[in-house]
Parts: structure tokens; sequence; C-alpha cells
């Protein structure tokens, strides 16, 4: 897709998609590297998570302890709940990303930033552009039946992936900045121009739990665990194409991510590798 604006300002949206957001590090990166500079993000899920951090100036310090992940340390930092409405309470992850980088409101920030969550009670999306950078990065996270859903003012908070996955229309603009959106999906997507964007992914952010652990749920296939997670993934997409009708982005990279699935975060350097080398690619194909 050939840019609209020619301006070094970007504003950039950041997709959900669990470990896979990891790409989103890569990507973040490259563009600087090309001159960019990042003056607003809005996030969902992964993506609120990675934005958010940036947007507060410590991604370098987390980006190392992520990439320095192993299987024991991701089961470390899983502290299960005996709730009927999640398998994980969520606390531990906060409590090592605010070990590193200190909590902070977003509206102090020196990038503005938007991450999108969503309210169950009420059926409708949430923007947070203000309060706890980690209240609004934890909300947004909250995938359901894994993460416990997070109490807030009379709402009751889950993945803001549901109902805006790609938040094209919750970033903040300046006029002359070029619109980039990094995707993590693995449907096409017809531009409206006669353009299709055909990704090779083979998993979907909602994928049951794991392919580690894939061996031990086949069993329960087509039960409401995997149906409702399906259910899910269609809607996602479905919203994700919306998005990208409505508003459509002057750079749009829907990172390939070959085998690797929403649930590898045990893998934080190689996916962002890929997320560096395909924005590069995407760039450099621009002119």
């Amino acid at each position: 897709m050939t840019a609209k604006h020619t301006g070094k300002k970007v504003a950039l949206v950041l997709a959900s998609g669990g470990a896979k957001g990891f790409a989103h590090i890569g990507a973040i990166e490259a563009l600087e590297e090309c001159g960019y500079e990042i003056t607003s993000i809005a996030g969902t899920s992964m993506g609120a998570l990675i934005g958010g951090i940036y947007a507060a100036g410590g991604l370098d310090r987390v980006k190392d302890w992520m990439f320095d992940l192993t299987g024991s340390k991701v089961f470390g930092l899983v502290d299960f709940t005996f709730s009927s409405h999640a398998l994980l309470k969520g606390n531990r992850l906060m409590e090592a990303l605010k070990g590193r980088v200190p909590d902070c409101n977003i509206e102090d920030l020196n990038i503005p930033f938007c991450a999108v969550a969503t309210d169950l009670k009420q059926g409708r999306e949430v923007a947070f552009r203000s309060g706890s950078l980690y209240d609004a990065i934890r909300a947004s996270i909250s995938i359901p039946m894994l993460f416990r859903p997070v109490e807030m003012d009379d709402m009751l908070l889950v993945d803001g992936g549901i109902t805006n996955g790609l938040p094209l229309d919750r970033v903040a603009r300046t006029g002359d900045d070029t619109l980039v959106a990094v995707n993590l999906e693995d449907y096409e997507w017809d531009d409206g121009e006669g353009r299709t964007v055909s990704p090779t992914q083979k998993f979907s952010p909602f994928e049951m739990l794991s392919r580690k652990f894939q061996a031990g749920l086949n069993a329960l296939s087509n039960n409401y665990i995997s149906l409702t997670y399906d259910t899910i993934s269609i809607l996602m997409k479905r919203n994700t194409e919306m998005a990208l009708r409505l508003t459509p982005p002057d750079i749009y990279l829907n990172v390939d991510l070959g085998e690797y699935g929403s649930y590898d975060y045990d893998e934080a350097e190689a996916i962002a590798r890929l997320g560096h080398e395909q924005m590069l690619e995407k760039l450099g194909t621009m002119g």
C-alpha cells in the first residue's frame, strides 16, 4: 500500500494478538531506524501493552526482560485463580512490568496513548486516555476465560480485541502524520481498491490456550471452550476488517509470523525480529 503522506510523524496503531504482539517491538524499532517519529499510539491487548510501555519510555528495559523469558520463567508469571470466570489473576505480570517501568498516568505521558478494552456489562468498547497506565493495560489484555476480568467504575472489563482489535479510530492525529497500522492476523483483507492483503499466518489470537498444550486439549474439541474461542476469533476478524474499511491506514503491515502463535511467550526475540524485518521491507518498498 502506498502512503498518502510523506511526513515522518507517525500515528501508530498496534493490534491484539497475544505473544504475536512481540512483533510490535521490532516494527517500532524499524520505524525509528527509518527516521520516523512516533507521535501517538493506540493499541489493544498486547498492542496496548507494548504501545503503553513505549509511550512511557521503558520499552528497552522491558524488551530485554521479555527476550530473556524462557518456558520456566513464563510459568513463573502464572498466578492461577480458583475463580469460575478465569484461569489466571494476571497480577504477577503487572508487578513484573511495574518493577521495570513504574506506573504513571496516561495523560502525563510524552506521547498521547490510548488503550482499548471491552465492558461486558454494557457491551461496549472502552477507550482509556487517562488514569493509571497499568490499569488500562491490565483491562485491555484480559482475554476472556484466561485472565480475570477487571472491575472498575461499575464496569467489568475484558480484552479490547472483542470490540476493536485494531483501534484505528482511537489514535490521536496531528493532521500531518502518517497513520501506520501493525496487524497480526491470518485473513485476507480487500482494501476497497482491488488490492488484497493475504498473510500466511496459521494461528488466530484466540486459539485453544496454546499449541504447546494442544495434545492435552484434544479431548475438548467442539466443547463450549473451543466453540467460545472460535466465536471470539471470528468476531475479532470481522471487527478488524470493518475498522480497516472505515479508517484505512496509510501504511499497513500484517506481520507474517509463520509457525509462531499467540502463546509462544518464550519466543519473544524471534517474533520481534520478524516484525522488524517485515516493517523494514514494507518501508523499503515505499521508496
